[in-house]
């Protein structure tokens, strides 16, 4: 299996700095939760695309910042979609009072951290999952 992690984006223009560095901080997040990355898609897309997934596959016709696809069955190796929209990121870190590529980051993150088999239905799952991103927020600095 080989460790690919591709930037996509769907509908928009968008040029993300870092990718290099972004895939060590991925494929590290991954080692470091005795994961292996697979293949990885992040796709970039606006409010309507992202809903429209959101509508046909979770049955949910509301907007979000992210939904990810995990495409792999296997217990060691981590592979999958993460469909993000940018313009939640850019309203979520206006809310938040972040920066764009924090916020950017954050989400990033997050839905690895879904691949890994984390997840944030439950007060304690968002917890840890909060603490899960923090930390790797963290460890991106040192890239």
């Amino acid at each position: 299996m080989t460790n690919t992690i591709h930037f996509f984006t769907e509908g928009i223009t968008y040029r993300l700095q870092g990718k290099r560095k972004l895939r060590r901080w991925i494929t590290n997040t991954a080692a470091e939760e005795n994961k292996i990355t697979g293949e990885i898609c992040i796709i970039f897309c606006d409010d309507s695309y992202l809903r429209r997934i959101n509508r046909k596959y979770l049955k949910r016709n509301t907007f979000t910042d992210i939904i990810t696809f995990p495409m792999i069955d296997q217990e060691s190796i981590i592979g999958g979609d993460i469909y993000i929209s940018l313009p939640r990121i850019i309203d979520n870190a206006k809310r938040f009072n972040q920066k764009r590529i924090d916020e950017l980051h954050r989400v990033v993150i997050h839905g690895v951290l879904h691949l890994i088999g984390y997840n944030d239905s439950s007060e304690e799952q968002k917890g840890e999952m909060r603490a899960k991103e923090n930390y790797y927020l963290e460890q991106l600095l040192l890239f």
